[in-house]
């Protein structure tokens, strides 16, 4: 049996706070019970949010915690020509093509479409657009005129094109137990695995990124539940194995809303200012750092 790998895979588009830690602590935990091993990774591709100073807080933050981890940690700007080289494969293979609508084109078509239109895991309207639809002539014109553009999974053709069936596993950290998931990449319409600003997306990068550190065990909080469909799609397309996966519960503010950058949640570096000790930061989240479970407030 081969020797568990997990690992933590923060963006550094901003300061880490308490369910960041849970989810790094867990792993951490998790991989020392099972004399496994605990890496962690860079997710940069986003170039415009992506800084310096986020990326050295999560090293500070982590340290502070009392973690270590493998080095060299993989940065993902670092690897583009191998997403690049993957996205070419499945253009290749006709399963892909090139999306030129803006965000405002995309969201009118969706519009057009009516209330009912459906919505991906992640609340957006599916793509609508009439990019599928154009003559290759002009997806080279266009292309060769520099116009930017994404490139969009033809979801349909992937799935005819994917050996099956497609479940995942899931896998219970406390008792051991597992239940098999039937996947349906499907709700996720004709996602989008090459932006326009780079040569992947977070779904491609992170299929291809913990195949090549051979990760076992994807730990990771409830709200990417539903992107395992899409990645064990694109794991049977680039013929990837599946780790196993835990989606554990996600720490909760006093307002019931989930902890998160973009709602100015407080970060550890702010805790750390004020004082509080890496014990005490473990306090907080409690039962959590060691034992999932159901969604929890942190403590006050």
């Amino acid at each position: 049996m081969p020797q568990p790998v997990f690992r933590f895979a923060p963006s550094p588009n901003g300061w880490l706070h308490l369910g960041h830690a849970a989810s790094a602590l867990l792993n951490a935990e998790l991989a020392r019970r099972m004399g496994g091993r605990f890496l962690l990774r860079i997710e940069d591709i986003d170039a415009q949010r992506s800084r310096p100073e986020f990326e050295a807080g999560v090293y500070e933050d982590l340290a502070w915690l009392g973690l270590s981890w493998e080095k060299p940690v993989l940065r993902q700007s670092e690897h583009m020509a191998r997403y690049a080289a993957a996205l070419e494969t499945l253009k290749a293979r006709g399963l892909l093509y090139p999306c030129f609508c803006t965000r405002a084109q995309a969201a009118r078509f969706a519009a057009e479409k009516g209330a009912d239109w459906p919505r991906d895991p992640d609340g957006a309207p599916l793509h609508a657009g009439p990019c599928r639809a154009l003559p290759a002539a002009e997806r080279a014109r266009r292309i060769a005129d520099g116009e930017p553009h994404a490139w969009r999974l033809a979801m349909d053709a992937a799935l005819a094109d994917a050996p099956g069936p497609l479940t995942w596993t899931d896998w219970n950290p406390d008792t051991g137990a597992t239940r098999l998931v039937e996947a349906r990449p499907v709700a996720w319409g004709d996602a989008v695995l090459g932006r326009k600003d780079a040569p992947t997306s977070y779904h491609l990068a992170v299929v291809l990124d913990d195949a090549l550190q051979g990760v076992t065990h994807v730990v990771r909080g409830a709200d990417l539940e539903a992107a395992t469909d899409l990645h064990r799609l694109l794991q049977a397309l680039f013929g990837l194995p599946t780790p196993v996966y835990h989606h554990h519960p996600l720490l909760l503010d006093a307002d019931g809303r989930k902890l998160a950058k973009s709602l100015d949640s407080t970060p550890l570096r702010q805790l750390r200012a004020e004082g509080v000790t890496p014990e005490e930061a473990r306090a907080r989240i409690g039962w959590f750092s060691v034992r999932p479970g159901s969604s929890a407030r942190p403590s006050s």
